[in-house]
């Protein structure tokens, strides 16, 4: 018998390509996903799964590398942004073209942030783009969205966990699944496979606009490990209040927010990750 499951995605940067994973091993468990809702990454994929494109974003984004998170980096002039955020999601319109969130076939909530009045903005209809653009516009990094007379930012940056959007009925199982779990284990490092000036700068611009190394004194370092620090603890708070039935916790130190030529590893960790909170629920082993 299928399990129903009201789904909820995380915040999280390219950590959230374990999201995918985490899809894959509830459906493979025999989990029916019946609604989703999601903050930031948690609304791209998300969005895509209730729209039923996840398996062609997957294809697309297992084969990048370095290279190609480089170039869809669309640096700006402007003082509210880095990137334009303009160039990926273009790309992407190529081979999944847009839907209108009331059409998809999965109910889907997508999060972000109104800065002007201090409140939430949910997208339950209208272009699912439109949605996904807003809900990732981490501030600093990547421009704002203009939006009916308001200015929206990153869903995360007040609900990383939009549980209480999620369209759960009676008897769905709710699961959470949260970017910003304590380490757990030690990610293997990244091999070097560029060398030279190029390799140099690509990794210092990358770095300055990551959340991993809170070492670092860099602006934009700061700016996003204190940014981290308080969605981190919105996040467990969040958790603590609603207690979902099944919570599935990916280490935050797992990946840096632009990381995403490391997908089919993400990918992997989110699977190990569902497999170990399912049998954790359910009390018995599972389909290997």
């Amino acid at each position: 018998m299928k399990r129903n499951v009201a789904l909820v995605l995380s915040s999280g940067g390219s950590r959230g390509l374990a999201h995918i994973g985490v899809i894959h091993e509830l459906v493979k468990q025999g989990f029916q996903i019946t609604s989703v809702s999601g903050s930031s990454i948690g609304t791209v994929i998300g969005g895509l799964y209730a729209m039923g494109k996840l398996h062609e974003y997957t294809k697309w984004v297992s084969t990048f590398n370095k290279m190609d998170v480089w170039g869809f980096m669309d640096f700006t002039l402007t003082t509210n942004g880095l990137l334009k955020g303009e160039r990926v999601f273009d790309k992407m319109k190529t081979f999944i073209p847009d839907m209108n969130i009331e059409d998809m076939p999965i109910p889907f909530a997508a999060v972000a942030t109104d800065i002007l009045h201090e409140k939430e903005v949910v997208f339950t209809k209208g272009s699912f783009y439109e949605a996904v653009r807003a809900s990732v516009a981490i501030p600093a990094v990547f421009t704002p969205v203009k939006y009916n007379n308001t200015i929206l930012v990153d869903g995360g940056i007040l609900n990383p966990i939009p549980i209480e959007h999620v369209r759960r009925k009676n008897g769905d199982i709710l699961i959470v699944v949260n970017l910003y779990g304590e380490k757990k284990v030690d990610i293997p490092k990244e091999k070097n496979t560029y060398n030279g000036y190029l390799n140099r700068l690509m990794n210092a611009l990358l770095t300055l606009i990551s959340t991993g190394d809170k070492s670092s004194k860099g602006y934009y370092s700061l700016l996003s490990s204190t940014t981290s620090a308080m969605i981190h603890k919105i996040a467990k708070m969040s958790i603590e209040k609603h207690k979902p039935d099944i919570i599935i916790n990916i280490p935050y130190d797992a990946a840096n927010t632009f990381d995403f030529y490391r997908a089919k590893e993400l990918i992997k960790l989110g699977e190990s990750a569902a497999k170990e909170a399912i049998i954790n629920y359910l009390g018995k082993s599972i389909k290997k």
